[in-house]
């Protein structure tokens, strides 16, 4: 089965709205199982409760909405992936009420109040995300150690980059760390296999398809390897920026949103840049740690203008339509 997203003329494909959700779904098991396996019941609850917080509030919606599709909406597993997803962007320490107000804010104020499904400009899960790590900044950079009896609180390696340097994530892991998950982080920074077998995934069912995730990842790597070429003591290689922080699950299961992001192959591959530009331009030499977030979300106030000046003809014209 195949779907492609394109602009206008469309044809029917074998493939619906809830297939292609539930196979976003599936995507994101491997990185759910590891980050249970890390963090055991304080991942399971966190994920637990912002998936079903996002589904009564969908339903809560619909409702006042004067919806009469209520169940089949809310188990087309748009706001299971939406709940799925924040609680992949949250440590597993937030508190469980923290958790289910940015399922709130997801799926009330970024989705809903746009015109619901299909109408959002911004990526629900991260505006989500980037609403309470300024609401609870502390809360959400209260990292621990996996795989640990007790919590032992420990930093992220792109925020010991940033704070003490390159030598210090030397000698705290290694590039297979990053690969398999031995870090602290979010829930799903964990694992970099993880998330890449999920896109893997994605990509051989064809829900997506590879311009954005090799435009953003790309670009991250180009970017951060000229400074890496110039000055290697001080900046760190493109595969560490690759295997950390979100990177991976931005490019493969944000960035392709497809209400957020553009419907053109070449705005696919723009818009891919553009996140990879400024998620590098972020982390080396902006205020916070990570730039993944606030990269696709720049990017999505400027999908409207992208697919402007990347449609293709019209059907039966000739050029291209301005």
């Amino acid at each position: 089965m195949k779907l492609t997203l394109t602009s206008s003329p469309h044809l029917h494909a074998t493939q619906d709205l809830k297939s292609v959700m539930y196979d976003v779904v599936i995507a994101l098991l491997p990185a759910c199982a590891v980050s249970m396996y890390l963090f055991g019941l304080r991942s399971f609850a966190v994920i637990l409760t912002a998936t079903v917080a996002a589904m009564l509030f969908e339903a809560g919606v619909l409702y006042m909405r004067g919806k009469t599709d209520i169940k089949a909406t809310v188990f087309d597993g748009s706001a299971m992936i939406t709940g799925i997803l924040l609680a992949l962007n949250v440590p597993p320490t937030l508190p469980l009420w923290m958790t289910a107000v940015g399922s709130f804010i997801a799926i009330v104020v970024a989705k809903h109040l746009f015109g619901g499904l299909g109408f959002n400009v911004f990526n629900p899960a991260l505006i989500a995300r980037v609403f309470l790590l300024i609401s609870y900044p502390v809360h959400m950079t209260a990292w621990i150690a996996p795989r640990m009896a007790e919590t032992v609180t420990a930093a992220t390696p792109l925020g010991v980059l940033k704070t003490e340097g390159l030598a210090k994530v030397h000698g705290a892991w290694t590039n297979m760390d990053f690969f398999l998950g031995n870090t602290g982080g979010s829930l799903g920074e964990m694992s970099a296999l993880a998330l890449l077998l999920g896109g893997a995934f994605l990509l051989y069912r064809k829900v997506i398809s590879w311009e954005i995730p090799f435009a953003m990842l790309a670009s991250l790597a180009v970017f951060t390897g000229i400074f890496w070429v110039v000055n290697p003591q001080k900046f760190a290689d493109p595969l560490f920026h690759l295997l950390t922080g979100g990177a991976i699950i931005g490019a493969f299961f944000m960035a392709t949103d497809m209400v957020t992001s553009p419907v053109t192959p070449k705005g696919m591959l723009i818009f891919g840049v553009g996140i990879g530009l400024l998620t590098g331009l972020i982390r080396l030499f902006g205020g916070f740690p990570e730039g993944v977030s606030f990269a696709i979300l720049i990017m999505n106030a400027l999908v409207p203008t992208i697919d402007k000046y990347t449609k293709t003809r019209k059907f039966g014209t000739q050029g291209v339509v301005a």
